[in-house]
């Protein structure tokens, strides 16, 4: 069930629905009679699944209400609900959550170095999306520190190597099973492995100890945490030491950059520099940021960062002078090229004979004939030779066409296709959430009034912890009324996604509350978007709360506001399948 959308989002509703009836000790295990009743509740494995299968359609809401009721029917975590856990965390920005649960990461000894790369990713990526960019840079060069120092010590290093060895071999041949084909994509052959397993109602009635349908259950949650797994991009691990991928150098890198926070990127790459593997100076990881920014027309930020460089007293070569001089040139400012001059000179830099081409160009344009005439005579008499330094251009046109240039490229492209993340929305996000599951609905509203007045523009998830919020009090059904209203004209300006969750939270409210105009706009939409929707839920809840309504002779006279809710309930349950 927990391999499709739908599925995955019936089975989180379909173990919420069963938790109910156990939490807060409401079925007794010593009674006898309670014996049948025990057997269906949800232990950690169907806990495991639901949640991963959340995870992969991105349900991640649905999957944190699974969490919140699992100690209140006394549910045990295991190392993989550990790790599930984490991503539903960094998926939902809930930080403070991760960092609580790193404790219990950092004292479990049944975690495989997957896992730890995994919850360490999450707990990056979390960092990254708040904004916290001290943080973020502060794990990349502790992981790079012992890294350093696990390379060093020769006995550390190989008794980590064995460790990760056994680690990685036990853990492979539980998921990997049978050889893949090589045309055969990952996952695939498991995933069908498990749809031949899957027993049929006599067995399933004939084993009464539930042994087949727990192996079967296993094999599923296994297969789901593979591809959980791929999704982890931004550390590696190497003989079992966790290390930073190219992958998050470039976020960090473009998030120092959009933050304006060129001093601590500088001093960031330069500290990592040291602790990694040492390179030269012209193919170091700031030279390529520079570069980066050079070919982005962002010229004043490479040249604080080649500032910030010099300062530090990192030497580098003269290509990215001779670069920023060439731009500042076609740029037509003079002064930062004067400036820049300067510069090489106090580096000990000599500029090649393209640099020289370009100033001489440039002074021939601007008249000065003279100028011009300076410069030739002082490329003589330093008797630069003709040629020039190719590299940076190859490099340029490189990326410009799309083709692999290392981290260069991959900063590049992040920056022109990656969108800009207002970090302080989840902070807002958070508070609000807070507020709502303590059912403090004021001091809620008065959260989302200041998250507006400071210019963050709410999202779906700070609607839907506002909506469950009201529902969890009762009788809000006005203030949900004006908030989809809020949400509909936010959609129309604004590119504010309504997804699954958010939607049926209001489609649940609008039914319980008698709202079906309004719940039937809400079913239009779900229904142009694809999503599933739970008819039996809904209609469980018309019969519980509204079963006698509209049921007699239509009045002789009746105004058209009473019309039309009349046309909009009789719709409602004709699609509930109820007439």
């Amino acid at each position: 069930m927990s391999q499709t959308a739908p599925g995955a989002y019936l089975a989180a509703e379909l173990i919420l629905e069963i938790g109910y009836l156990f939490q807060d000790g409401r079925v007794d295990p010593r009674k006898k009679s309670n014996a049948p009743l025990i057997a269906m509740k949800p232990n950690t494995t169907a806990f495991n699944i639901a949640l991963a299968g959340c995870l992969l359609f991105c349900t991640t809401r649905k999957a944190e209400q699974l969490l919140d009721i699992m100690p209140r029917i006394c549910v045990k975590a295991d190392a993989n609900l550990l790790i599930v856990m984490a991503h539903i965390y960094e998926r939902n920005g809930r930080r403070e959550e991760l960092k609580k649960l790193q404790r219990h990461i950092d004292e479990a000894c049944n975690l495989t170095d997957i896992q730890f790369r995994q919850f360490y990713n999450c707990l990056l990526t979390c960092h990254l999306k708040f904004g916290d960019l001290d943080s973020a840079s502060n794990m990349v060069l502790e992981m790079l520190r012992k890294a350093k120092d696990a390379r060093n010590s020769l006995a550390v290093a190989t008794l980590v190597l064995e460790t990760a060895r056994n680690d990685n071999r036990a853990f492979t041949a539980r998921i990997s099973g049978p050889k893949l084909s090589q045309n055969e994509p990952e996952g695939s052959h498991k995933d069908r492995l498990i749809e031949h397993q899957i027993i049929s109602y006599d067995e399933f009635s004939r084993d009464r100890n539930f042994v087949k349908i727990g192996n079967e259950a296993k094999e599923v949650l296994l297969s789901l945490l593979a591809k959980l797994q791929t999704q982890v991009e931004l550390i590696t691990t190497e003989h079992g030491i966790l290390q930073p991928t190219e992958k998050i150098y470039v976020k960090l890198v473009k998030a120092f950059l959009e933050a304006g926070k060129l001093k601590d990127l500088a001093r960031f790459l330069i500290k990592a520099e040291k602790e990694d593997s040492p390179v030269s100076n012209d193919d170091s990881a700031l030279v390529h940021v520079i570069k980066s920014c050079i070919s982005l027309g962002w010229l004043d930020q490479a040249h604080d960062l080649l500032d910030e460089m010099r300062f530090a007293g990192v030497r580098t070569g003269s290509s990215v002078y001779a670069s920023l001089l060439k731009a500042y040139c076609k740029a037509n400012r003079l002064q930062e090229v004067t400036s820049l001059l300067r510069d090489a000179q106090k580096a000990g830099i000599q500029l090649d004979s393209s640099c020289y081409d370009t100033l001489i160009q440039s002074q021939v344009l601007r008249q000065d004939t003279q100028g011009a005439l300076d410069l030739f005579k002082e490329m003589k008499e330093a008797k630069i030779p003709r040629g020039g330094n190719p590299e940076f251009e190859q490099l340029v046109e490189g990326c410009a066409g799309n083709a692999e240039a290392g981290l260069m490229a991959k900063l590049l492209r992040e920056i022109r296709e990656g969108q800009k993340l207002d970090s302080g929305v989840h902070d807002w996000n958070n508070v609000i959430h807070f507020f709502c599951k303590k059912r403090l609905m004021a001091d809620a509203e008065k959260a989302l009034a200041k998250m507006r007045s400071l210019g963050h523009t709410p999202n779906a998830q700070t609607f839907h912890s506002m909506v469950t919020g009201y529902a969890a009090i009762g009788g809000k059904y006005i203030e949900v009324t004006e908030l989809w209203g809020e949400m509909k004209s936010l959609a129309s300006s604004a590119p504010m996604k309504f997804d699954q969750e958010l939607l049926d939270s209001l489609l649940y409210t609008f039914v319980r509350g008698g709202f079906f105009v309004r719940a039937n706009e809400v079913v239009d939409m779900m229904e142009k978007g694809n999503m599933f929707i739970d008819k039996y839920k809904y209609r469980t809840l018309y019969l519980k709360y509204h079963k006698t309504l509209y049921k007699g002779k239509t009045p002789k006279f009746q105004t058209e506001s009473q019309l039309k809710k009349r046309e909009a309930a009789l719709s409602f349950k004709k699609w509930i399948g109820l007439c």
